[in-house]
């Protein structure tokens, strides 16, 4: 192979690669940010097949100064909580609820794994997930645990791609909490999204 010709062509496909930008305005963020008082936590969600139990993606909620969901390469679009590169803002418990149940379906559950942080670590986490994405497709768990591994008490959460292994790790941590989220809607996701987005559109 030419090398000359590999390198000009090398961008190009890096750049394939590459995920999109999104980047939300900044008066539309501060209007939509959310606050919950109180304790500071992280919740790692792994979305798992029912088939196999093996990991399918995995997003961080952060409750920190303020509460955002770190979602690389996810897929729930919606209009009211404005997006930063894969993180969303303005994140209500109701939203947070909505989010789950996007997922949650008959081949798909949800598992939620949360373990109380500092301030100062909620803090850096949130740091951390901010500079991170957009997140190319198939990365979620790649950089969701680099973002763990980096946090003070989760050193031994493993670089890895996949999601399963994420939640086997976080699973071991002190005081972690664990729930599962099922549900038996059909498969095909973009009809929750519809009825979502429709009850949002009515109540924001």
């Amino acid at each position: 192979m030419d090398r000359r010709k590999f390198l000009i062509g090398l961008p190009l496909a890096l750049s394939a690669c590459a995920a999109p930008q999104v980047w939300a305005p900044e008066d539309v963020v501060a209007r939509a940010i959310h606050r919950k008082p109180g304790r500071n936590y992280l919740t790692l969600y792994t979305m798992k097949r029912v088939s196999t139990d093996t990991g399918a993606h995995s997003a961080l909620l952060i409750n920190a100064s303020q509460r955002v969901l770190f979602d690389p390469a996810g897929s729930f679009e919606q209009e009211v909580m404005p997006e930063r590169n894969d993180v969303l803002f303005g994140v209500t418990p109701r939203l947070e609820n909505f989010y789950v149940s996007f997922h949650a379906r008959s081949s798909f559950y949800v598992v939620g794994q949360t373990v109380d942080v500092s301030p100062e670590i909620a803090e850096q986490a949130l740091n951390l997930a901010l500079v991170s994405g957009p997140v190319p497709q198939a990365n979620c768990a790649r950089v969701t645990s680099r973002i763990l591994r980096q946090l003070p008490g989760f050193e031994s959460i493993r670089q890895t791609w996949g999601p399963g292994r994420i939640a086997e790790d976080f699973g071991t941590l002190p005081g972690v909490t664990t729930l599962e989220y099922r549900e038996d809607d059909a498969d095909d996701k973009t009809l929750a999204l519809a009825e979502i987005s429709r009850i949002l559109k009515e109540r924001p």
